[in-house]
C-alpha cells in the first residue's frame, strides 16, 4: 500500500508545496530504515518533483518541490540569494520580555556532538533570526512567536532561542528535560513561505496554520 501524501497547499506545472507533518524526513537517510521521506511520498505521484530545500525531521509545516530541473535551478537560485521570505510559529519556554527583536549569533556544527548545531563566535558563521511575540501564557510560563530566519543555518531557530534563554517546547536536541518533556512534539512550525512563482512571476504567499 502507498504511504500517505502530506496536504498539498499548492500544485501546478512548476512547483508543489506540501504541509510536512512532523517526524517525517525531508529526503532520505541514510540506509533503507530512513528511505521513507516527504520527498519520496511526492515523488511517487509527482516523478519530477525535485528537492529545494529541507526542514528538519523534528519541525513540520511548509516545503516548495520544483517540478523539473529548470524550476529547480530557478526556485535554488531564490532560495540562495534570500529572495524568499520565511516565517515559522513557535512555542518556547518562559516570558519574552520584549515584543519583538532580533538574535544575532554566529553557528558552527558542534562536530563531537552531531548533529548539533553551536554558537562559536570566534569561528561560526553569520547566523540571524527576528523573532515576534504572539501570545503569553503567564499561567504555564510559555510564549508563542513568530520567527523570521534571515539567514539559513541547520537548526538555526532551535539554537537561538536556546541561547537566549527560551527554548522551543518538546526540543530534545537543545533544550534541558523539562522543556523537551513538555510537549509530544517540538513546536516548531513552518507557516509562511513568499516567494515569485519561478514560471510566471507572480507573487506567491503560501500559508500553513500551525498544528499546536
Amino acid at each position: 500500500m502507498p504511504l500517505p501524501i502530506p496536504p498539498l497547499v499548492h500544485v501546478d506545472d512548476a512547483l508543489i508545496a506540501a504541509d510536512k507533518p512532523a517526524d517525517l524526513l525531508s529526503v532520505p537517510g541514510r540506509g533503507p530504515a530512513n528511505a521513507d521521506c516527504l520527498a519520496a511520498r511526492l515523488q511517487a505521484i509527482y516523478a519530477d518533483a525535485l528537492v529545494v530545500h529541507r526542514l528538519d525531521m523534528a519541525t513540520s509545516g511548509l516545503i516548495v518541490f520544483a517540478r523539473g530541473a529548470q524550476m529547480q535551478r530557478a526556485l535554488s537560485i531564490a532560495f540562495a540569494e534570500r529572495h524568499v521570505a520565511k516565517g515559522y510559529a513557535a512555542i518556547v519556554d518562559g516570558l519574552l520580555n520584549e515584543e519583538a527583536g532580533e538574535i544575532d549569533m554566529p553557528l558552527i556544527a558542534d562536530w563531537p556532538n552531531r548533529p548539533r548545531q553551536m554558537v562559536d563566535t570566534v569561528h561560526g558563521k553569520p547566523s540571524r533570526t527576528r523573532w515576534r511575540v504572539l501570545a503569553r501564557d503567564p499561567e504555564r510560563g510559555r510564549t508563542r512567536v513568530e520567527l523570521e530566519p534571515v539567514t539559513g543555518r541547520s537548526h538555526q531557530l532551535r539554537v537561538h532561542l536556546q541561547a537566549i534563554g527560551h527554548p522551543i517546547l518538546g526540543d530534545t536536541l537543545y533544550a534541558p528535560p523539562r522543556v523537551a518533556s513538555a510537549a509530544p512534539r517540538l513546536l516548531l512550525h513552518a507557516s509562511r513561505l513568499q516567494l515569485v512563482h519561478p514560471g510566471n512571476g507572480t507573487p506567491m504567499d503560501l500559508r500553513s496554520a500551525p498544528p499546536f
